[in-house]
């Protein structure tokens, strides 16, 4: 059995930082595992470890080459080896929507032949959350989005799943497999990555791919989505700082309330 799970380097931003054009000067990034995915590849190892067949877990990349020391992360959490898809028309590329996005993982499931797809809910930095479906869509598995809880034994034909809806509201679903399945966080505990985990890590494999090894063009990731500007927004309040003492401002602030009807006189 072959577990295919996507994962995404995302970069959070310093508290103060400079923007440079269209983008966030990188001296201000801090790259990192993105944190719903992280919740995949835990869902995805601990099916192999509980598994009585050999389950193969594959964690598949859009990225340059920096961020293979992301992926190894989830090497050194229990996958069992990488794909990493990059290519300069995907860095001209100012913002990666998600059809670009799932007409590259398309030609990963193509290539792999995964038995099931497990992907993070969304991103923290584009938050389109909508690649799970979408992928799912275009190469005909069935899906199932917003997952918090999943009973899945390798070699079922079908999972069990907990699923959020709108409003609070919960649905528990079995999905026939193959399947692609997004993972919400809280469905399970992410493990730390051992010594002996980062150490192992470094030997497994990572296979670099470009469109052409996809079978794909530069048309095929250009997306419909165009960034035009970016700006700090203006942050807009009425707060009043009180300065002094405690018996001070606690007097000033008295009068401010009475002011606004909150107390009485």
């Amino acid at each position: 059995m072959k577990i295919l799970v996507t994962v995404k380097e995302v970069a959070a931003v310093e508290d103060d930082f400079e923007i440079d054009g269209l983008a966030i000067d990188e001296r201000y990034l801090e790259y990192d595992l993105n944190e719903w995915d992280d919740y995949a590849v835990e869902s995805a190892v601990q099916i192999a470890e509980a598994a009585d067949e050999d389950v193969e877990v594959v964690a598949a990349t859009i990225g340059p080459e920096r961020s293979e020391e992301t992926i190894r992360m989830a090497l050194a959490k229990g996958a069992d080896r990488a794909v990493r898809v990059w290519d300069d028309a995907i860095a001209d590329q100012q913002l990666l929507d998600v059809n670009a996005k799932v007409s590259v993982f398309e030609q990963v499931v193509a290539e792999e032949e995964p038995d099931l797809v497990l992907t993070g809910v969304q991103a923290a930095d584009d938050s389109f959350g909508a690649t799970g479906v979408a992928l799912a869509n275009r190469v005909d598995y069935q899906w199932a989005a917003v997952v918090n809880d999943l009973d899945y034994a390798a070699g079922d034909e079908r999972a069990t799943v907990r699923r959020e809806l709108e409003g609070g509201v919960e649905e528990i679903t079995e999905v026939d497999l193959p399947a692609v399945l997004s993972i919400q966080t809280g469905i399970n505990e992410p493990r730390y990555a051992s010594l002996r985990g980062i150490r192992q890590a470094q030997q497994k494999e990572i296979t670099p791919f470009d469109l052409a090894d996809l079978g794909l063009d530069a048309e095929s990731v250009d997306g419909a989505l165009e960034l035009t500007a970016m700006y700090e927004p203006e942050s807009e309040s009425d707060a009043t700082i009180f300065e002094g003492d405690a018996e001070e401002t606690a007097a000033e602030l008295a009068g401010v309330l009475r002011d606004k009807g909150v107390v009485g006189e």
